[in-house]
């Protein structure tokens, strides 16, 4: 595990199947990799719908990887392990 902290960001609407199912899968995925070095921000666009414009989110669930540098950005439930470590740079640890 790395020694840098991790700041994430979800956008979902409202709690859909799919908001719940990124919600879990992020959840897991932060518990098995990350330890306690991130931070977890879940923005529900349903309740701030002005706070998609800041990332340019245009579809989601969308995850936003804030730090470390350089911001990346998936869209999707998370389902796909492999595409989300691959997407954050978490491969490797």
């Amino acid at each position: 595990m790395s020694d840098r902290k991790w700041s994430l960001r979800l956008y979902i609407a409202g709690k859909t199947p799919k908001s719940v199912t990124a919600i879990a899968n992020l959840k897991k995925l932060c518990d098995e990799r990350l330890g306690g070095q991130y931070q977890v921000e879940v923005i529900d666009l349903v309740e701030r719908p002005e706070l998609a414009r800041a990332d340019q989110i245009v579809a989601i669930p969308t995850l936003v990887r804030k730090l470390p540098p350089p911001l990346k950005k998936i869209i999707g439930d998370l389902s796909d392990q492999a595409r989300v470590l691959k997407g954050l740079e978490l491969e490797r640890l």
